[in-house]
C-alpha cells in the first residue's frame, strides 16, 4: 500500500489550498479514505472521511469550509480547504481504512502517507 500526499503550502488566513493523495497497491474503491492532521504538540485528529459510496464525514471544526472527494478510477483523494484559519495549520495525512467496506468514522485506519505541511498565517 502506498499513499502520497501533495499540495500543502503556506497561505494567509482566509485563503484556500487543495490537497491531493495518490494511492496504489490496493483495491482503492473498496476502502474508506480519510484526511487527518497533527499540529505541533497536539494529537493527530480526524479532518474528513469518505466512504466507498461517497458519504462524507467532517470534523465540526472544518464543516462548511473543507470538502473531501475521491476518484476511484484514478485512485486519488482530495481535500479542498477554503476559508483557512491559523488553527488549521499542521501536517496533513492521507489514510486508508483498515477494513474493506467498513463504516468510515475517524478510527481504524492502518495505512498512512508521509504527510504534507499546511501553514496558515494570520
Amino acid at each position: 500500500v502506498q499513499l502520497q500526499e501533495s499540495g500543502g503550502g503556506s497561505v494567509q488566513a482566509g485563503g484556500s489550498l487543495r490537497l491531493s493523495c495518490a494511492a496504489a497497491g490496493f483495491t482503492y474503491s473498496s476502502y474508506c479514505m480519510g484526511w487527518f492532521r497533527q499540529a505541533p504538540g497536539k494529537e493527530r485528529e480526524g479532518v474528513a472521511t469518505i466512504a466507498t459510496d461517497g458519504r462524507e464525514i467532517y470534523a465540526d471544526s472544518v464543516k462548511g469550509r473543507f470538502t473531501i472527494s475521491r476518484h476511484n478510477a484514478k485512485k486519488t483523494l482530495a481535500l479542498q480547504m477554503n476559508s483557512l484559519k491559523s488553527e488549521d495549520s499542521g501536517l496533513y495525512y492521507c489514510a486508508r481504512g483498515a477494513y474493506a467496506m467498513s463504516k468510515c468514522l475517524f478510527h481504524d485506519y492502518n495505512y498512512w502517507g508521509q504527510g504534507t505541511q499546511v501553514t496558515v498565517s494570520s
